[in-house]
């Protein structure tokens, strides 16, 4: 027998010790045994008689708990079995928490500590009220989005279409005696950010390893509109093929599974810890990984992800919101998913990890050739297909800022090399005359029309990057465009695009 989660050995007894037994009255119990060596063996305990008076109270006085203390002999050789309940209330040594997890003490602090104290009153993070907010504070699209979804999902009544926002809401849990709960906010709040630092998710695009950040982007709002606007920001800036987050059965091509990207940010929303830091993806050549804060529940390991496994969010309330939208089910299969998905793709298979106090998850592309010899095809004039000139400019830009001021003269290089190929795709898919733009808005603006086919939410000062202009020039052009109805922006100015307008 070795030492494990509830079985503590020590040769002899010190006050340090009360933190052993503070750790397994808060965790599942255990026991601790004073007079045995690191292997278990007896080594006799010289004054036994001492301890065993003096034990019990110090442990009473120290902690408020009472515990089992029993005196052994085992041939002649005296040692004492400390035995520990496990409490319902939590329990502290001088105000500090402690916890018994493996084989080892944690003392437990901010976001451990809040979460700790507050399942040991019954309660979760997300079912707390939140007294600075009020009904003011929801977003009637957020709802209104979440209204329609449930009712495809056919997981809610007919009729909640019919309820108002209060009605809804206590509905759903999230409201108590006309209160948000904290739930209320991260579903659905306008500024989730007002009340909770890190609502938000960071994106970054890497080269070759981490310390190759490109560019970056963050998404911030409640996760109704996370969900949303991050694949759009996934789609419009960092994936080379687009993908649709609605089809979960559809599989693109040398990408990612749609269902496993949709399930990790579904995970990462769901069950992150909330006071801690952002959630955040980055995206290299050829994988892509998320992060949250939060480990997984107690007695569940990263092996058994991969199996059939119970749901036990560690944000109930805003889980069981999520499923009665349709967003996730609620069987635990949210990793499975991702699992199958990547299997399916014959894509190698996803690592989960524990990282900095967070879980990792990593899916992995299929190897494509190297750039180097995709820019040797191009160099050479071996590219004779649209779809591979948009793939390799994509590829070659990131597109953006910071990479392209890094190495405009190649990109550009790149660019009249295959302008033919664009100004050609760009009159047949779109109707547009490209001499007629060239005379009416000047001889740069196919060079912005054709950016825009390539990168539809490039900004106004990448293109000034790429074309060496100045961004006023770029952004009166772009003005004429949008007067003229040659294109049209869809989105915010933050996360959305420029979308080119066929012309009739």
């Amino acid at each position: 027998m070795s030492e494990s989660q509830n079985i503590e050995w020590k040769r002899s007894w010190h006050n340090d010790y009360l933190k052993w037994i503070c750790g397994f009255a808060n965790a599942v119990g255990g026991i601790i045994y004073i007079g045995k060596d690191d292997d278990g063996a007896v080594t006799h305990l010289e004054h036994h008689k001492a301890l065993m008076e003096s034990l019990p109270n110090k442990i009473r006085e120290n902690l408020g708990i009472i515990c089992d203390v029993n005196l052994h002999d085992e041939a002649g050789k005296k040692y004492i079995e400390i035995r520990v309940n496990p409490y319902s209330v939590p329990v502290s040594l001088r105000g500090r928490y402690y916890y018994r997890s493996g084989s080892s003490k944690m003392e437990m602090t901010g976001n451990t500590l809040n979460e700790f104290l507050l399942k040991k009153a019954g309660k979760t993070w997300d079912d707390v009220i939140e007294e600075g907010a009020s009904l003011d504070d929801i977003d009637d699209n957020s709802i209104k989005t979440f209204v329609k979804d449930a009712l495809k999902s056919g997981r809610m009544p007919h009729d909640i279409g019919e309820l108002s926002t209060v009605e809804l809401l206590e509905k759903i849990r999230l409201l108590d005696q006309g209160k948000l709960k904290r739930a209320a906010i991260i579903l659905f709040g306008k500024d989730p950010n007002r009340f909770y630092p890190n609502i938000k998710v960071k994106i970054g695009r890497f080269g070759i390893n981490d310390a190759d950040l490109r560019f970056q982007e963050v998404e911030e709002g409640n996760i109704i509109e996370l969900l949303k606007t991050v694949p759009n920001q996934l789609n419009y800036k960092f994936f080379i093929k687009p993908i649709d987050f609605e089809g979960l059965l559809r599989i693109e091509k040398e990408e990612y599974p749609v269902a496993a990207i949709r399930e990790m940010l579904l995970n990462a929303l769901v069950h992150r810890s909330y006071m801690g830091s952002m959630v955040q993806m980055r995206v290299y050549d050829d994988k892509l990984n998320i992060w949250n804060e939060g480990l997984l529940p107690e007695g569940m390991d990263l092996e058994s992800l991969k199996h059939h496994h119970i749901s036990r969010p560690r944000n109930p309330l805003i889980a069981d919101v999520c499923f009665k939208a349709g967003y996730i089910d609620s069987w635990g299969r949210g990793t499975l998913k991702i699992y199958e998905a990547c299997k399916e793709a014959g894509l190698p298979e996803p690592e989960i990890t524990n990282l900095d106090g967070g879980i990792l998850v990593t899916v992995f592309k299929k190897e494509t050739s190297s750039l180097n010899d995709q820019d040797n095809a191009v160099a050479g004039g071996q590219v004779d297909d649209l779809e591979k000139s948009i793939e390799q400019v994509r590829r070659e830009f990131g597109l953006l800022s910071d990479r392209i001021a890094l190495g405009k003269e190649k990109n550009i290089a790149f660019l009249r090399g295959n302008y033919g190929v664009f100004t050609e795709e760009i009159r047949k898919k779109f109707g547009i005359n490209t001499e007629e733009i060239r005379k009416k808005y000047g001889r740069n603006a196919i060079d912005i029309l054709m950016l825009f086919m390539l990168e539809p939410s490039i900004r106004s000062k990448d293109i000034a990057v790429i074309l060496e202009l100045a961004a006023s020039t770029i952004e009166k052009v772009i003005a004429k465009f949008k007067d003229d109805e040659v294109i049209e922006r869809e989105g915010s100015t933050k996360s959305g695009y420029w979308k080119i307008i066929e012309q009739k």
